[in-house]
């Protein structure tokens, strides 16, 4: 990583060490970063308190006071808006995702057909919160590049999306259940728009469901961000190298996210 990022990061008030590392991170994130959390603990002495939460709610957390070190959002947006109020430290891209389609197994869809099932009005399409969930901003944008496809696109995809994960009173699914799996097993949609690493880990847990690429012409991409909070203790600056290292990036890599040495 080039110098200046590091020096970016670390530039806000530090606190001495006296209490776990409280992490806030991404809901996309969840199964990697606990899987980087565990190998970082492995070489480093240091508790960790992470919690996982649409970024958007994580933000409105942070800026209502709550003690937070560390700070990874599934946008650049949300930690970029904190540095920009003075609360949190410069920010670095540290991964990258894409969206992707998961579909009921009975669903008759491609690709080349996506744009057309979603708009098909007996088909119920799902999404995250606007707003409240990256991944609901980021399905707003490929509603956006389908009117660019099809005169009409947006303003009907927007209108039948179906805001079932991210908000603040979203249903929750029960714990230990992926989001997007307990969603569609719970038949609550057709088809629905999520990052790819989602996708894989929903078809883990309902092999029943099918992973539809997005075509090039509507594909979205995600860019996830990374900042110190103000008053952050110095254990949080090291946890937050190992995500940048090589041995952190390989870790979300293997979980399909893209990643700075790619």
């Amino acid at each position: 990583m080039k110098s200046w990022m590091i020096v970016g990061l670390l530039t806000c008030p530090i606190l001495a060490s006296a209490a776990p590392v409280e992490f806030r991170a991404a809901g996309s994130l969840k199964t990697a970063m606990s899987d980087v959390i565990n190998q970082y603990q492995q070489q480093v002495d240091v508790d960790v308190n992470a919690d996982f939460a649409p970024s958007g709610l994580l933000r409105k957390r942070i800026e209502k006071g709550e003690k937070v070190d560390l700070y990874a959002s599934a946008n650049m947006k949300h930690p970029t808006t904190l540095h920009h109020a003075g609360k949190a430290g410069a920010v670095v891209e540290f991964a990258g995702n894409k969206l992707c389609a998961i579909a009921q197994g009975q669903v008759k869809v491609d690709s080349n057909s996506l744009l057309q099932v979603m708009l098909d009005k007996d088909i119920r399409l799902g999404t995250s919160t606007p707003k409240a969930d990256p991944a609901g901003d980021y399905a707003w944008k490929l509603f956006a590049r389908a009117e660019q496809v099809q005169s009409g696109a947006e303003a009907k995809l927007q209108q039948k999306a179906l805001k079932l994960t991210g908000g603040e009173h979203t249903a929750k699914p029960p714990k230990g259940r992926n989001p997007y799996g307990w969603v569609m097993g719970e038949n609550q949609a057709d088809i629905f728009l999520t990052y790819c690493t989602n996708a894989v880990l929903a078809q883990k847990e309902v092999p029943s469901l099918n992973i539809i690429k997005v075509p090039a012409n509507l594909s979205v991409g995600a860019t996830y961000g990374l900042t110190l909070v103000d008053d952050y203790q110095t254990d949080a600056a090291g946890l937050a190298m190992y995500i940048l290292s090589a041995k952190g990036q390989a870790i979300l890599a293997k979980y399909g996210f893209e990643t700075r040495a790619q």
